[in-house]
């Protein structure tokens, strides 16, 4: 993110220079955007679907140049497990038999093989899957999705055209080029989730019906499968918020037209919820993540959580990624180290979401909060920000539930900056517009890559797939690590239905296990990867390279 903020950082210090000096520069071309943009605007419901359909023909576009998403991070590998699974029609997979040769990061293998995760991003990867093949297609369509239900939330709180201009800015930031869109690590679920409850709840407060109160509930359905924690510190205000915009509301009308459809919905996630985890982890409240952090993690989640013991590994790479994640939050048990972690992941959260471009218009907040709505949605965001702060660990998509909240102020803070005047000329509406169009300008820019390590060993995997699938029969490649390896990528992930597959991963263990694995798969061609070797070498494996 540091090249990406050197420039906006350049292009925001150059277009406040013009404004104050041309602030008329381009004033004609300006005028003929927004009289476009009005008359595009004034039909709601083709805004929002205009939105969604440059968010995924535009993502879609972008992959076909560039080369589908491949996975390079632990989580991609995690989701993609999960895809296949609801796509192969099943919510977990049994045990294999041989599982301790399979076991990887957020990954089950006990009581059923299955992902740590919430299954949102899953289910709209295994949607992608089913229809097309291809799990990126359900990230486009999650993605396409965000940007409509985020310019549906902005019609709420803005006037039409403002709605509008901040779909675009939406697809622009993240429907495009962001890893929420070009990689399988997820964010737009949780942001469609957000932009649902905060879209509903001041349609609700103005005008209870039934449409927008299972459009609520759906939004905390989406927000509770995919970031649980936050989606439930931001459906707190939002709470505090509906019950009193319907305290006044006649008990009838609240009832019917609130209450039992929101409950229903909220009903049905509930037991929908209780049955996943009873299938994976059996019990019905025991989510698959509390079972994979209490069989592999040291770390706990949150910073007032106690370290675990370390657990006993069958293997090596596994311990040592786990203990650099047990330091990483030592690390944060001191001030100084705390203070020094916590400002650089809300930094890459800032550099994200807002960076230099977005946070001119947040001059304005003065005037913006005089608007009680927009004071709702500062708390919102607030009470996200000191919930993430607790976290042991942060990326910019855990506050995806509150993404079109920040719209909504940066929108609205846009609208009072345009109204500026320098010396009496119109410098703020120059310098709307070029905030606007220098957002377009370096959105191929705005992508959050893996380290390069995992990048490249991605790379690596994926052509050896394909090598060994073009090759045809069905390959057994068992991996092989140094000891001195950096524990953060691993090659070793497989299909749901791992005995299926035509290449199958798995990990290299004493000789006994390795004969073991041979005998099982003795119908596959068997070959060792050494991992860690530059580059890694794939060579045809032989019981005697057994350690």
């Amino acid at each position: 993110m540091t090249r990406i903020l050197i420039y906006e950082s350049a292009a925001t210090l150059l277009a406040l220079a013009i404004a104050l000096l041309r602030p008329r520069l381009g004033e004609r071309w300006v005028g003929r955007a927004e009289g476009e943009i009005r008359g595009i605007a004034r039909r709601r419901g083709r805004a929002v679907a205009l939105v969604g359909l440059l968010s995924f023909g535009g993502s879609a576009a972008i992959a076909l140049l560039w080369g589908l998403p491949v996975p390079a991070i632990h989580d991609e590998f995690s989701y993609l497990l999960a895809a296949d699974t609801f796509a192969s029609g099943r919510l977990t997979n049994p045990p294999h038999p041989l599982w301790v040769h399979f076991e990887s990061i957020h990954i089950l293998q006990q009581p059923t093989y299955a992902s740590k995760y919430p299954p949102g991003q899953g289910l709209f990867l295994a949607v992608g899957q089913v229809l097309a093949g291809y799990p990126a297609v359900g990230v486009w369509l999650s993605v396409a999705l965000a940007c409509a239900g985020i310019t549906w939330m902005l019609q709420a709180w803005l006037p039409p055209t403002w709605a509008l201009l901040g779909g675009l800015l939406a697809v622009v930031r993240l429907g495009l080029f962001s890893y929420w869109a070009q990689s399988y690590w997820g964010g737009a679920v949780a942001a469609l989730g957000g932009a649902l409850l905060f879209g509903a709840l001041p349609r609700l407060v103005r005008r209870p019906r039934i449409w927008e109160a299972l459009l609520l509930g759906l939004g905390l359905a989406l927000i509770a499968n995919s970031r649980p924690y936050e989606g439930l510190l931001v459906s707190l205000p939002a709470g505090a918020v509906l019950l009193h915009g319907l305290w006044g509301a006649p008990a009838r009308v609240a009832l019917r037209r609130v209450v039992l459809p929101l409950g229903l919905v909220l009903a049905l996630t509930a037991g929908a919820m209780a049955y996943y985890n009873d299938r994976v982890t059996g019990d019905p409240l025991r989510l698959p993540y509390q079972v994979h952090e209490a069989t592999y993690a040291i770390a706990p989640a949150f910073l007032w959580q106690r370290v675990r013991p370390e657990p006993a590994y069958h293997h090596q790479v596994l311990r040592e990624y786990y203990r650099s994640k047990a330091f990483k939050y030592m690390r944060q048990r001191s001030f100084t180290g705390l203070v020094a972690v916590k400002a650089k992941q809300l930094g890459v959260a800032w550099g994200f979401y807002l960076g230099p471009l977005l946070t001119v218009p947040l001059l304005m907040l003065p005037w913006t909060l005089k608007n009680r709505w927009m004071r709702v949605a500062l708390l919102t965001c607030g009470v996200l920000a000191v919930g993430l702060l607790a976290e042991t660990w942060m990326n910019p998509h855990y506050a995806a539930p509150i993404t079109a909240m920040l719209y909504v102020i940066v929108l609205q803070s846009m609208r009072h900056l345009r109204v500026w005047r320098s010396r009496g000329r119109p410098a703020g509406r120059f310098l709307v517009w070029a905030i606007l169009g220098l957002c377009v300008v370096l959105a191929p820019q705005m992508r959050i890559k893996p380290r390069a390590e995992s990048r490249a060993a991605g790379l690596q995997r994926e052509r050896i797939v394909e090598q060994l699938e073009e090759a045809g029969k069905r390959h057994l490649v068992i991996v092989r690590y140094w000891p001195w390896r950096s524990p953060h990528w691993q090659w070793v992930y497989n299909a749901a239905d791992i005995d299926g597959a035509k290449v199958v991963w798995a990990r290299e263990m004493d000789a006994a296990r390795n004969r073991e694995l041979l005998a099982y798969f003795k119908d596959r061609r068997a070959w060792l990867l050494e991992a860690d070797a530059d580059p890694p070498r794939l060579t045809p494996y032989r019981i005697e390279s057994d350690l």
